[in-house]
């Protein structure tokens, strides 16, 4: 019988394997242009140039990504569009990896992509793959000579025949790169490296909301960031960075909603990571038991690592999103859930006292034109005129239910929301609405007279403050035993 003879069989068949390659999970044109950017930054580029244009309405989208960076030897450019052929292969460095984002991510968008490099002492050359031509069954890359850029060593990546791009009208398109871009390289961008799509300089875009200034007010942190030291898979160890921010409810709550919307308020709520300074996902991730609801809007998380901790966030191939192991859930998933429901129900308590306090407005109306017919109280300042009311909510210590002080003509009144009483008053009056106006103003008139009454009698500040804690807790305690 005849045996088999050994033979060298091909791993790959190029013509399906080019195919199969431009569907390799880049979700928009925003993240494949990403890994192109990551290289310009790895190469230490300062400067980074996307030109999107086409040469008539009829024609398919040309994308070019030029830098100034260190460029490539020839060596290293022959080896760029080779799948896997990055002199940094498992690098943990820096934003590469594995030598699969330049060739994939422009497959995934174009039909045609050229790569031009130039050093300062040497000539430029580029290396060329087509499709088309591949699947033909013809020369997979081709290297000529190529045209330098303005720059002394750079880079140059043009994507010709953009298949993949869903925009019809190039402006939309630009305005989409400008955001997605601003927030995925906010950090880059926040450190001086300019990017520019046609010409136009793209501005960070922070989901924290630390610098965006509204009002006069930003977001600010909820606390110093926290750091987790977590063991890689070298046994060494990596640090996760942690960062709360919350946004200032009582002073951008009343903002009308395309303005909330333009400034990153609602519908950016959540979880951004960023992976060596680069955004890779935004979305709802290590907050345990937690879901999100619209309060969780008005704070924001980034957790932030290095790629030596590549495998407990899971990351892919095109880094796009994250699958956290089990070991790292475990590790940061208690406290930050726990953190998530603090800001949560700190958020909501905020609306509340909004709401509080814009209810409270026809009672101080009323009490301030009742105050002109009524006995004047002589404060520091000015001495004569009727008094202005101001009613507010906070949490405060003690058993007294309200505080107050009189200043310069502003009676100032603020409720306690941890005693008895408001439970007992508010909570039964805000469930019935609108129906419940009537009562709930002459509540409050009452609460207004008996404060003006207390600041009228001549008492010192210290005896106002020993009859309004002796009151609140008798009528906490008679509350406690209905």
């Amino acid at each position: 019988m005849g045996g088999f003879q050994d033979r060298t069989l091909s791993l790959l068949v190029p013509a399906n394997f080019i195919r199969a390659i431009r569907e390799s999970g880049y979700v928009s044109l925003s993240t494949s242009l990403a890994e192109l950017i990551d290289n310009s930054l790895q190469a230490n580029a300062a400067v980074i140039d996307i030109t999107v244009d086409r040469s008539d309405p009829d024609t398919l989208p040309r994308i070019c990504v030029e830098d100034d960076g260190d460029g490539m030897t020839h060596d290293e450019l022959a080896a760029c569009l080779r799948f896997g052929g990055s002199s940094r292969f498992d690098s943990r460095s820096s934003l590469g990896r594995f030598g699969m984002g330049l060739p994939a991510a422009s497959l995934s968008q174009a039909r045609k992509v050229e790569v031009t490099a130039w050093q300062a002492d040497t000539a430029a050359r580029a290396v060329h793959l087509d499709v088309d031509a591949v699947a033909r069954g013809e020369e997979a890359l081709l290297l000529r000579d190529g045209v330098r850029g303005a720059a002394s060593s750079g880079c140059r990546v043009v994507w010709t025949e953009c298949d993949r791009i869903e925009y019809r009208r190039l402006a939309w398109l630009e305005r989409a790169l400008h955001r997605d871009l601003g927030r995925m390289f906010r950090k880059f961008l926040a450190r001086g490296v300019t990017l520019r799509i046609n010409g136009h300089t793209v501005e960070p875009l922070d989901p924290m909301l630390l610098s965006t200034e509204l009002n006069g007010h930003a977001a600010r942190l909820a606390f110093e960031p926290m750091r987790y030291e977590i063991a890689t898979t070298t046994g060494d160890t990596s640090f996760v960075t942690v960062t709360f921010t919350v946004l200032p409810v009582t002073r951008w709550h009343h903002l009308d909603n395309t303005t909330k919307r333009k400034a990153g308020i609602v519908g950016h709520g959540g979880v951004s990571i960023l992976r060596a300074g680069r955004e890779i996902a935004n979305g709802w991730y290590l907050m345990g038991g937690k879901r999100k609801e619209n309060y969780d809007d008005w704070w924001r998380c980034e957790i932030e690592f290095d790629p030596a901790l590549d495998e407990h966030f899971g990351i892919t191939v095109n880094k796009q999103g994250v699958r956290p192991t089990a070991a790292l859930r475990e590790a940061l998933e208690p406290e930050l859930e726990s953190i998530a429901r603090v800001l949560n129900a700190r958020v909501r308590r905020a609306f509340e006292e909004v709401k509080f306090e814009a209810a409270v407005q026809g009672a101080c109306r009323i009490a301030g034109a009742a105050d002109a017919d009524l006995p004047v109280i002589r404060t520091s300042g000015r001495t004569t005129g009727a008094l202005s009311y101001h009613l507010g909510a906070d949490q405060m210590s003690g058993e007294s239910m309200f505080d107050l002080t009189l200043k310069q003509r502003h009676l100032y009144v603020t409720m306690n929301i941890d005693h008895p009483g408001f439970t007992a008053l508010y909570v039964p009056l805000q469930e019935l609405g609108d129906s419940g106006a009537p009562v709930r103003t002459a509540l409050e008139l009452l609460l207004l007279s008996f404060a003006r009454s207390v600041a009228s009698v001549g008492a010192s500040e210290q005896d106002c403050r020993d009859l309004l804690r002796v009151w609140g807790a008798t009528y906490g305690r008679m509350l406690q035993k209905s």
